[in-house]
């Protein structure tokens, strides 16, 4: 029950920048709090103060400067819950839904303390109501402040001078997709109650792994507070990954180990701080596309009820939202009001809360202007000339589920893309799908016909074979189809396109010989990735061979089937799979032609013939127009490191190895001849990913214009010598 409601204190004006719940020292030298929220179309506006037994102080906030409701409250210290009631018409068919029965959580809140469950009372409409096709239009009266989270007044206490970020070149970037809490949930060298936290992340058992492996950079599931949506509770399951925001300024709570009442930030830096410390930037998943508060039929938790038509996309039938994401609403991007809460979210978590970068999650949702996809789009436009955000990472999910939402190739060049056309190619090349090679050999190269406009680099592309939703690499080559019954959807979620091959036996076998193969699909899987040109995104758990048991839409998994397996690291057969993508990576650092910072010309640099690029056949002859639309599994691509276009720091040429890699998809060995002059004399062999039968081992040097046999579903990686 809520504790009984007491006197208002005094509100002084107060100022309406910036918005939120600021701590200061007021006239005469007060110490209080400035409250400010944006509520273009409501009539008035009650803050709502809540003590620590849940007794809750209204107080009125009488000033109004250009549709910003504020006050100063004398007396409100760090630590103090808060929450809003709004007042104003009561419509649906115009998309008016204010209801100050419902405390609403401040869009700008920095804390929230509490979990969001979803009971009949946090709806703005009567949920239960008989005549369901209605139901949203009917008016709840019901007081939802006892069941819903409150904001945090949060102490701006921090200094960064004492931080150091990475500032990693892009082409010299490689990301690590990470949950914070499965990374850490069982990690056995974290300390228990540090587990499943931005603690448990920042702490050096945690951190040793991430250098070792050698990424550059770790990209976070949304860490933004979120919710878990109804369909989810109803069937005693949460939404793990997170993308069902609420609160575009506040750590999510569940993640910290220090405390809820303001503490979740502190530790959220501190974690920062510690990545950094290790050469590690932080780039987060953000998800301002759509928040938690679904359709006409989801709860009221925030903008639904400040005010909804300034808030969210709406159809000409204002009672219904529009729906680009497939989450029930869409934020309306080209509102002044809805810009600014974006890009203010984004300046403080660079600013005040330290990353380095963010991931967009249906980015073209933001690129639409009043409905179409649009480069030109304020969203876009601002970004662009923002002071603080065109410095730092910028990553597009280039797609939405709306019309024209299909995107890849066409952000402008501040941004980099995930590149699902890399994904798809790779993913049919190793399962020998492709009908001829000439999709791979663009994907291999950085995807120049994608991005070689404007301006774009190669790392415009960043390249992945598995991300967070779809199979984990180890279920890629073990699974023809998905196995997604325990999240009660009958197996009807998730993707039936996952261009998977289970090698000859669906899931978990005892036959040796299916799992030896599904090893080395796994090495050509990791080696393709990490000697493509781009910016390489590994999955956290896909070196240690994790399994989702088939799983490929494990958005409501928190438990093991999500959380990583650390034994697999002591495991003969899977330890082997991490060592040798800390190889890889490790090459990949120390030679620059496999990063390069411009596209590739493939023409001659000298007068010996000898170019950047070239491609040859098993032959050993140099492909022919002929070549790359002819059927084929085996591809062979030089890259030479006398041609690296640009300087480093001092202006000194970049010069580098030269190397010849090998891919043979298919299913028999295959004889290839070593190119000779003016390729190379002879060729070192750097990585054999045939494994267990490995023919070469690394150091064997083989003559040039001789014939080797490559093994079925190989990558050879050859030094030139």
């Amino acid at each position: 029950m809520r504790g009984a409601r007491r006197a208002a204190p005094p509100a002084w004006p107060g100022t309406p920048t910036p918005l939120g719940a600021r701590f200061r020292t007021g006239p005469d030298g007060v110490a209080g709090t400035n409250f400010a929220l944006w509520a273009g179309g409501a009539e008035a506006v009650r803050l709502c103060l809540f003590d620590e037994r849940g007794r809750e102080t209204q107080v009125r906030l009488t000033e109004l400067t250009h549709e910003i409701w504020h006050g100063f409250v004398p007396g409100v210290l760090p630590g103090r819950r808060y929450g809003y009631r709004v007042e104003g018409r009561w419509d649906p068919w115009t998309g008016a839904r204010w209801n100050p029965a419902k405390l609403l959580l401040d869009p700008y809140a920095r804390a929230v303390d509490g979990e969001f469950a979803l009971p009949p009372e946090v709806y703005g409409h009567v949920r239960d109501w008989p005549e369901q096709g209605y139901a949203d239009t009917v008016r709840d009266e019901r007081d939802s402040a006892p069941f819903v989270p409150k904001g945090v007044v949060v102490h701006d206490d921090d200094d960064w001078s004492d931080d150091r970020r990475p500032k990693t070149p892009w082409a010299d970037s490689v990301i690590y997709e990470l949950h914070v809490k499965g990374f850490t949930k069982l990690h056995p060298g974290i300390p228990e109650e540090l587990r499943g936290t931005y603690a448990g992340l920042a702490h050096p058992a945690a951190v040793e792994h991430l250098v070792k492996l050698g990424v550059t950079a770790v990209e976070l599931l949304p860490v933004h507070q979120f919710a878990h949506e109804d369909h989810l509770l109803r069937r005693g399951l949460k939404n793990y990954w997170g993308y069902n925001s609420i609160g575009y300024f506040a750590p999510h709570v569940a993640y910290a180990a220090s405390g809820t009442t303001g503490q979740q930030v502190g530790e959220f830096k501190r974690m920062v701080r510690a990545l950094h410390a290790a050469g590690i930037e932080v780039i987060l998943d953000v998800v301002y596309n759509h928040t938690a508060e679904a359709g006409e039929l989801g709860p009221t938790l925030s903008l639904k009820g400040i005010d909804n038509r300034g808030y969210y996309r709406l159809q000409p039938d204002a009672r219904r939202y529009a729906d680009y994401t497939g989450c029930g609403n869409t934020l309306h991007v080209v509102q002044p009001q809805v810009l600014r809460l974006i890009t203010d979210s984004l300046r403080y978590w660079v600013t005040e809360m330290g990353v380095d970068g963010f991931r967009f999650d249906l980015a073209a949702a933001l690129a639409r202007s009043m409905h179409d996809v649009d480069m030109l789009s304020p969203f876009l436009a601002v970004i662009a000339q923002d002071p603080v955000l065109r410095r730092v990472k910028l990553i597009a999910e280039p797609w939405d589920i709306g019309s024209g939402g299909y995107q890849v190739g066409a952000f402008p060049p501040l941004w980099t893309e995930w590149n699902d056309r890399y994904r798809d190619t790779v993913r049919d090349f190793w399962r020998h799908a492709l009908p001829d090679v000439r999709e791979m050999g663009y994907r291999l190269s950085g995807s120049s016909d994608l991005y070689a406009w404007g301006g774009r680099r190669p790392y415009a592309s960043v390249n992945f074979v598995t991300a967070h939703d779809g199979f984990t690499l180890r279920d890629l080559v073990s699974y023809h189809g998905k196995h997604n019954e325990a999240n009660g959807e009958d197996n009807r979620d998730g993707t039936d396109d996952n261009r998977s091959w289970n090698c000859g036996a669906e899931g978990e076998t005892d036959d040796e010989g299916v799992r030896a193969l599904r090893r080395r699909q796994l090495r050509n899987l990791l080696t393709t990735l990490l000697l493509s040109t781009g910016v390489p995104m590994l999955v956290a758990g896909d070196e240690l061979g994790r399994t989702q048991g088939g799983n490929n839409n494990a958005y409501c998994q928190d438990g093991e089937l999500s959380w990583l397996d650390w034994s697999l690291l002591d495991d003969p057969d899977w330890r082997p799979l991490f060592d040798l993508t800390c190889r890889l990576i490790a090459l990949r650092h120390a030679h620059p032609v496999l990063r390069r910072r411009a596209f590739f010309s493939g023409r001659a640099h000298s007068a010996d013939g000898l170019r950047d690029l070239a491609w040859f056949t098993a032959r050993g002859t140099e492909m022919t127009e002929r070549d790359w639309y002819a059927p084929a599994a085996t591809l062979g691509m030089y890259l030479s490191g006398r041609d690296i276009p640009g300087r480093d720091e001092r202006g000194a040429a970049v010069v580098d190895d030269s190397f010849l890699t090998v891919l043979h998809a298919g299913h028999e060995p295959t004889g290839f001849t070593l190119p000779g002059a003016p390729w190379a004399t002879g060729y070192e062999v750097v990585v054999d990913t045939s494994g267990e039968e490995q023919l070469r081992a690394p150091g064997t040097v083989l003559d040039a214009d001789t014939d080797i046999t490559v093994p079925a579903r190989t990558v050879l990686l050859l030094r030139v010598v």
